[in-house]
């Protein structure tokens, strides 16, 4: 017989998450599980408004496609929503970008990490990207000055390179970036 008294584990829907209030947080649901987070720090903002001008000035320049900055919703299924730093749809896949969200995985996600959401973008979101299919996959770490740029290969998630100076994207052909120029605030 089953205890009355034990807690049943809600699952949070996208229709749950359009109801969450305003309140300057970022609000994720991961497998139907709500996080949240407080607003980014100006560091973490400059970082990646830099990173962001130098993906969205090569892609428009070369027509690859769509890129966004947070916070944009990807709605992976109907239990799990992200909001991640920065997105890019390459202009085969457009189709995934409704006027609501992104509906589907993007072809790059791009966390930055904060002391309170590094755990959840060095494991939970990786595993998640991973198993809705999401090609690229980079982690930028502010403390360390480096920008880790995984591939997904069969199954997993394979680190293709840890930079700290400048690298070329092999998404972004043709884009040279030069890292310090993505940490400057």
């Amino acid at each position: 017989m089953a205890d009355p008294m034990r807690k049943q584990k809600i699952i949070l829907t996208y229709e749950d998450y359009l109801s969450l209030p305003n309140d300057r947080n970022r609000h994720e649901i991961l497998e139907g599980e709500l996080i949240m987070t407080p607003s980014s720090s100006t560091k973490h903002q400059a970082i990646s408004r830099n990173l962001t001008f130098i993906l969205f000035s090569h892609t428009k320049k070369h027509g690859l496609g769509k890129i966004f900055n947070a916070p944009v919703d990807v709605l992976l299924d109907r239990f799990t929503i992200v909001v991640p730093d920065i997105v890019f749809i390459s202009k085969d896949r457009l189709n995934i970008i409704t006027p609501r969200a992104i509906e589907g995985a993007p072809d790059l996600l791009v966390e930055i990490l904060s002391p309170c959401t590094a755990k959840y973008d060095r494991i939970s979101k990786m595993q998640l990207f991973n198993r809705f299919g999401v090609p690229w996959y980079w982690i930028v770490d502010p403390e360390g000055c480096t920008l880790e740029e995984y591939e997904r290969d069969e199954d997993a998630y394979r680190l293709k390179a840890a930079h700290s100076g400048k690298f070329e994207p092999a998404l972004f052909q043709g884009l040279t970036v030069d890292l310090s120029e993505v940490w400057e605030s």
